[in-house]
């Protein structure tokens, strides 16, 4: 059963890691995605997905667009609407970590966390909305973390973000329900990604996998797997929520 059949999605940081991951399954499941990355060092790994989101048999087109800008985001989407004709999800999946003790943390270390992590956010939904609410039916699912949920140090900046888009999300769904538009966020924790790839050797990994209940780190696919139920009918009375696919982390 394709979950997404007919339905189309945009994905922001999408040539890797969860991105790839989500673009990947909603494809599986008959959804056409258009994707974004933002530099072009990752312009290869974009065209090899798009590539291979076409042999999946759906619509598929990679933007280079960056998405901590209010401009390029509306340009981008505009572009997409013009190709796709429509948008029914939106993967605020954009975000980076600059990790550092507050007390050595530089203002530009804060602001270009906050500016691509949660101010990418705020561009992308204010663009996908109008769309959605005439069309009466969209899911936004923004990528927050278990960090924003319980914080930790050396990462105050990435907590605040990823706290920021939990309550903007709660805000959004909201204002947007009466419109059938439904907005969740999931929080992931540790995930076997580039940004953690420090951390899957040695006694540090061990450290952290001895303090989640389930013992090990989430693979890209378990957090896709998550987006795919907040994208799909199955949860059509489900909003305004984070999930926390952290293992058991937080418990």
């Amino acid at each position: 059963m394709k979950l997404l059949q007919g339905k189309t999605a945009i994905v922001t940081g999408a040539a890797r890691g969860i991105g790839e991951a989500i673009a990947l399954k909603f494809a599986e499941h008959g959804c056409n995605v258009a994707f974004t990355y933002v530099s072009d060092s990752s312009k290869e790994k974009a065209s090899a997905l798009e590539q291979k989101l076409l042999a999946l048999g759906v619509k598929a087109k990679a933007y280079q667009s960056n998405a901590a800008d209010f401009a390029a985001c509306e340009s981008f989407v505009n572009d997409m609407l013009k190709e796709f004709g429509t948008v029914d999800i939106c993967v605020n999946n954009a975000g980076i970590s600059k990790d550092n003790l507050l007390l050595r943390m530089s203002q530009e270390q804060w602001d270009d966390v906050i500016k691509v992590n949660l101010n990418s956010v705020f561009y992308m939904t204010k663009q996908v909305i109008k769309p959605m609410m005439k069309a009466r039916s969209g899911s936004i699912i923004n990528m927050s973390s278990i960090i924003g949920e319980i914080g930790n140090a050396g990462q105050a900046s990435y907590a605040a973000s990823k706290a920021g888009i939990i309550g903007f999300t709660k805000s959004v769904a909201k204002e947007l329900g009466s419109r059938n538009v439904r907005c969740n966020a999931i929080a992931p924790g540790f995930v076997e990604t580039d940004m953690t790839s420090y951390l899957k050797e040695g006694e540090g990994a061990e450290k952290y996998k001895a303090g989640i209940p389930l013992g090990r780190f989430a693979s890209a696919e378990d957090i896709a797997n998550v987006t795919l139920f907040l994208a799909s009918d199955l949860s059509s009375y489900v909003t305004g929520q984070t999930i926390s696919a952290c293992g058991g982390l937080n418990i």
